[in-house]
């Protein structure tokens, strides 16, 4: 993030300023001297602002405004991951305070620190895009914090029960999409039983972000090659590993991909000097010795997962809980990316 990535506040997702000063005096250092808030536009869920006061800087992160579907946007959990995963792994931000009376601002909130860095999303800025070097730094910085993420002892987090983890995603993910469907759509029914039936023996427990994605890292802006902080913790437990690389595969066009797949997400990483997908999961694997040989069932997992997200998000469109106009075309992107993971299960099943 740098001084020009927030944004006065969207019509409709405002705090009331004077009721969160009343409630942190005391709590946040400098809030005594008055408070600013500003918005983080970026994102398609939880509400993120930048809280300024007295001379510091705070990220304050809350939940979508109207109903959401249960356990999702849970920002007490969000906010325990951080305290417990920050100690053994310093790229999560440190989280300093939880408020869960959601009669402050009008839903539970948590505060953390303010981290300054380069978020990467729909473009590359300048004068990053004229390094022919830059996608290949950026590529390996990518996968090697995903590995040291990986490398965090569980045992010392103690975070999520492993046992079951996958069985559990396939079973969550499918009652989210229920829960938020607007049409009929016989291909996510046929999609989410082939992933019923087909789950793969899990390797030993890790970490599991379980949204690693590029425009969840905020890079170093004097050093893009290394790692300034990871974001979106909220779905962070211990499992299977192998679900975090799956979502990286899904979240990385590259080019050659159909349009539906390249354009549904950022197509930054389909540029010249990129890794592709193959070159990722190489270097995962060499950097962790796991066994990759049934990724397949993973890739198809996260197009899955992350058609059921922009479904969730939709549906709030549908229903008039967001005003936001960048997700009038999720619908017809949700159906896209069906038919990828409907493809891709095809193939897996060739390979295997």
């Amino acid at each position: 993030m740098n001084p020009t990535d927030s944004a006065p506040v969207r019509e409709g997702e405002q705090i009331d300023t004077a009721a969160l000063a009343a409630y942190l005096r005391g709590k946040l250092e400098g809030v005594e001297s008055g408070l600013a808030i500003r918005q983080f536009p970026g994102g398609h869920s939880n509400l993120t602002y930048l809280l300024e006061a007295g001379g510091r800087e705070y990220v304050l992160r809350r939940p979508p405004l109207g109903p959401v579907a249960p356990k999702a946007h849970d920002m007490a959990r969000e906010y325990n991951v951080l305290r417990a995963v920050h100690p053994f792994f310093p790229q999560a931000p440190r989280a300093f305070l939880l408020c869960d009376d959601p009669s402050v601002i009008g839903a539970i909130f948590y505060i953390m620190e303010r981290r300054h860095g380069l978020v990467l999303r729909r473009q590359i800025p300048p004068p990053y895009d004229a390094d022919p070097d830059f996608g290949r730094r950026v590529s390996e910085a990518f996968v090697d914090c995903l590995a040291a993420l990986h490398a965090v002892n569980v045992e010392q987090v103690m975070l999520g029960k492993p046992a079951g983890f996958l069985q559990r995603q396939v079973t969550g993910w499918a009652e989210r999409w229920r829960g938020a469907q607007t049409e009929s759509l016989p291909a996510m029914d046929q999609l989410i039983r082939w992933l019923a039936e087909r789950l793969p023996p899990s390797p030993p427990p890790t970490l599991v972000h379980n949204d690693y994605k590029l425009d969840n890292l905020m890079l170093d802006a004097a050093d893009p090659s290394r790692v300034e902080a990871v974001l979106d913790w909220e779905m962070t437990t211990a499992g299977d590993p192998l679900v975090d690389l799956g979502c990286v595969l899904c979240y990385w066009p590259e080019a050659g991909d159909p349009p539906v797949r390249r354009d549904a997400l950022s197509s930054i990483t389909t540029l010249p000097g990129w890794f592709t997908r193959a070159q990722l999961v190489e270097r995962y694997a060499r950097l962790t010795g796991r066994d990759v040989s049934g990724l397949g069932y993973y890739e198809v997992f996260g197009i899955f997962k992350v058609a059921v997200v922009l479904q969730q998000i939709y549906f709030r469109y549908h229903r008039g809980q967001t005003r936001d106009e960048r997700f009038r075309d999720f619908g017809a992107r949700v159906r896209g990316l069906v038919d990828i993971a409907v493809a891709l299960t095809e193939k897996a099943e060739k390979a295997g």
